[in-house]
């Protein structure tokens, strides 16, 4: 207690309690423990599912960003040479389909897709539950899919994985709704920091993504700061020096000096990238869609779309034979990560060879069908990993398009530029994310001089792409989200009073004099609409009240009834409104009994009613403010 009162005593904790400060964050760094050993556990499973389905299987080694953990860091075994197997890049993205579609839906059918999309759901209409086996079926069924070669990312598996366990912690400690939320993005944020090195962005993500429009989820900046944290410490120190370094290596030599002349290119490419996460989104929920309708069972459409994939890859891998046996092994980047092609990229300079045009395009679009195939079918992985490797690969053809014919505008040494910022473009424009988006591949391409140019591009690209989401579980904003429902009410009948609200309702009332009898009130029930009835006394002022329900309990005792008059029915308690009552006050006034009516005077010392408020009229003012405020926003 002592401590307690010193620090409330500085005026730091004014009005915070330190017990429940400690306890919040307690829980949140909890949740980071699991987050980050679930990051871990997961990339361990998809390095050595990786290594055995692929290098041991169909000799396919894709390589990746020279910052991430590899089977070589982890056992210092030399590298496996040898012809790729084309036939297995067919076989075993298929077993791997058929292993994790039965996982999926035999144990966990809310597990399949990407992921992120189910933790979404769960905070906004399912007051952020998560069933505890969802994280652990989602972790074993990504890592088959990623590392059988199964086309997609990390980051919706390791979202659900520390959502899962945010929900789990919160449901056994029998917390509110609104902590287990809370708890879930927080989780949802450190998993997905501490595996792409980029903990800043995994805070802000989860913050960030629960919205399609420009909302933000405030309340869980700080809990996700100490889960994403913790888990980015726990993931750092089980894969020592290298989980500091920025996931791809390469850019941090770029340079942006000339930023009037490249804002208008930039804005082209912003454009383009928009376009194509427009394609991205239908793909991935046309295949869905197509998928569905097929008459196959579900625990087997996932294997059609991974081996479809396969075939896709190995057709690629033919037609890109005139370019060389490099190209060919580049061009099998539309399978599992992709993220070798990625780092070829981004280390483009004056030493190493331009990559082939042609190349980047097949890669860029083929990987935007093979996470179609895998994803839309039923797969199990993340969304965001794909996109670096789309946005990466397509944004270079653009930069590479503006050396060719504007290279007095766009040198060389700036196509790297177009590839990082066509990165965070891409991605901002399909999930309506540019903070967090912006952030995340300047922390996981240590291009943080890029910041002002990523934040011309996820602006306009985020500005285009309003229309489209490659979350569908996202929710416009906080205002249309079920997890906030009625958290608005006051806000958007704020500066109204009961003045306002009574012009829906009515000035034209029936009165009652206190001695009116009882047998001549009961022609009140067929003559009147009104529940509720104001009582006058012989001065005309107001008395009390009451209401339809109280008169007919005296219509059925004949004695009681001769004799009873309005002032036997009255009832002084409830006190009656003011036309300068604000309208919030005028809400919480009705909650109190379960009278539809209430009687409004012209000020608080007055005696005379001016008429009265229903709850209609409420709900009246309510809807016409908030359609007003919405018509606003939209102009």
């Amino acid at each position: 207690m002592g401590i307690k009162r010193l620090i409330q005593g500085t005026g730091i904790l004014p009005t915070t309690s330190l017990r429940s400060l400690s306890r919040g964050i307690l829980l949140a760094a909890l949740v980071g423990v699991v987050a980050g050993l679930g990051a871990v556990a997961f990339h361990l499973m998809c390095v050595i599912s990786t290594h055995v389905a692929l290098v041991l299987g169909a000799r396919y080694e894709q390589g990746g960003p020279a910052n991430d953990v590899t089977w070589q860091d982890l056992t210092d075994a030399a590298h496996r040479g040898g012809q790729v197997r084309l036939w297995l890049l067919v076989v075993i993205p298929t077993l791997g389909g058929l292993a994790s579609g039965w996982l999926v839906y035999r144990f966990a059918p809310e597990a399949e897709g990407h992921g992120t999309d189910a933790a979404i759901d769960a905070y906004h209409y399912r007051g952020g539950l998560i069933r505890p086996r969802v994280p652990l079926v989602k972790m074993l069924a990504s890592a088959i899919t990623l590392g059988s070669g199964g086309s997609g990312g990390r980051e919706g598996p390791i979202a659900q994985i520390g959502a899962g366990f945010g929900s789990y912690l919160a449901t056994r400690l029998r917390l509110s709704n609104s902590e287990r939320r809370s708890l879930l993005a927080a989780g949802l944020g450190a998993g997905i920091g501490a595996i792409f090195h980029a903990p800043l962005a995994g805070a802000i993500f989860a913050c960030e993504v629960l919205y399609r429009d420009p909302d933000f989820e405030a309340d869980n900046l700080i809990p996700s700061f100490i889960a994403t944290s913790v888990a980015f410490s726990l993931y750092s120190l089980a894969f020592g020096h290298a989980a500091f370094e920025p996931l791809f290596a390469g850019a941090d030599q770029l340079s942006f000096t000339k930023p009037l002349t490249l804002l208008l290119p930039l804005a082209v490419l912003a454009l383009a990238m928009s376009a194509a996460s427009l394609i991205y989104t239908k793909a991935v929920y046309g295949v869905s869609t197509l998928f569905a309708k097929l008459p196959l069972p579900r625990p087997l459409r996932p294997a059609l779309g991974a081996g479809l994939s396969g075939l896709f890859a190995v057709g690629l891998w033919y037609a890109m034979g005139p370019l060389g046996a490099e190209a060919q092994h580049d061009s099998l980047s539309v399978l599992s990560f992709g993220y070798g092609i990625l780092q070829k990229v981004l280390t483009i300079g004056p030493s190493t060879p331009v990559i082939a045009a042609t190349l980047l395009v097949a890669v860029g679009l083929g990987k935007l069908l093979t996470t179609a195939l895998t994803i839309g079918s039923g797969g199990s992985g993340g969304v965001f990993g794909p996109s670096m490797v789309i946005g990466g690969t397509l944004g270079c053809v653009v930069g590479l398009a503006f050396a060719y014919w504007l290279p007095d505008v766009v040198g060389q040494q700036d196509v790297v530029i177009f590839a990082i910022l066509g990165m965070a473009s891409f991605f901002s424009a399909a999930a309506n994310t540019p903070v967090s988006t912006l952030i995340m591949v300047s922390e996981m391409c240590s291009s943080y001089v890029l910041l002002m140019p990523s934040m011309w591009v996820c602006a306009l690209a985020y500005l285009v792409s309003r229309g489209w989401s490659i979350y569908q579980k996202q929710v416009p904003s906080r205002r249309d989200s079920p997890a906030h429902r009625g958290d608005f009410i006051i806000d958007v009948l704020g500066g109204l009073t009961v003045r306002d609200a009574i012009g829906h309702g009515t000035t034209d009332f029936v009165t009652v004099p206190f001695n009116m009898a009882l047998r001549d009130m009961s022609y009140l029930l067929t003559d009147t609409r009104q529940a509720c009835f104001p009582v006058l006394d012989g001065q005309g002022a107001y008395c009390g009240m009451f209401s339809l329900n109280d008169i007919r309990q005296f219509l059925y005792d004949s004695p009681v009834g001769e004799l009873a008059v309005a002032a036997d029915l009255v009832n002084h308690t409830r006190q009656p409104l003011t036309l300068q009552m604000d309208l919030s006050s005028a809400i919480s006034q009705f909650g109190d009994d379960g009278f539809e009516e209430l009687p409004v005077m012209e000020a608080q010392e007055s005696t005379k009613v001016v008429g009265l408020l229903r709850r209609q009229d409420l709900i009246a003012t309510y809807s016409t403010r908030l359609l007003a405020m919405r018509r606003e926003q939209q102009l």
